[in-house]
């Protein structure tokens, strides 16, 4: 039995209560508020611990660090390509790939991983109004980051 732990509820609850699939820094940075002594190495451990636990998902990318997911349901991802965002991709769960899958493998399939990627929304719109995308995806990925928080704070 693991022990429970403020720290950790506070962690999951952040990761609950958003959409934005942040990063251990992100967390750590809301976390900070509300216990102003925790290090992101506590951070780190914890989400790692969560996610083996099946509470939160954890979602490697190929461009840059970890993201956490508080719904840890089955569910597709969308990656930006431009800005670097993770969305949650509502869709049909196709299953049925693991059927097709199986065919012609000998062993068990067990699940599957699908990653959509492309031009967000927000990308996409930029692109449509002005013909070009940012060449600093980091300054991009930075103003809409405070675009969210502002969405967020508004709740």
């Amino acid at each position: 039995m693991i022990k429970f732990s403020r720290q950790r509820e506070s962690i999951k609850n952040n990761l609950m209560g958003r959409t934005d699939h942040p990063t251990a820094e992100t967390v750590y940075s809301d976390i900070r508020q509300e216990y102003p002594n925790i290090s992101l190495g506590t951070v780190y451990r914890n989400l790692s611990l969560l996610a083996d636990l099946g509470e939160i998902q954890k979602i490697s990318t190929e461009n840059g660090p970890d993201r956490f997911d508080g719904n840890p349901k089955p569910h597709y991802h969308f990656f930006c390509t431009n800005c670097n965002a993770v969305l949650d991709l509502k869709m049909k769960n196709i299953d049925l790939i693991n059927v097709i899958a199986a065919e012609e493998f000998a062993g068990t399939i067990e699940g599957h991983i699908t990653r959509f990627y492309g031009l967000c929304p927000e990308c996409k719109k930029l692109l449509d109004e002005t013909g070009s995308l940012p060449d600093k995806i980091t300054d991009f990925a930075e103003n809409k980051k405070e675009k969210q928080n502002q969405k967020i704070s508004k709740k």
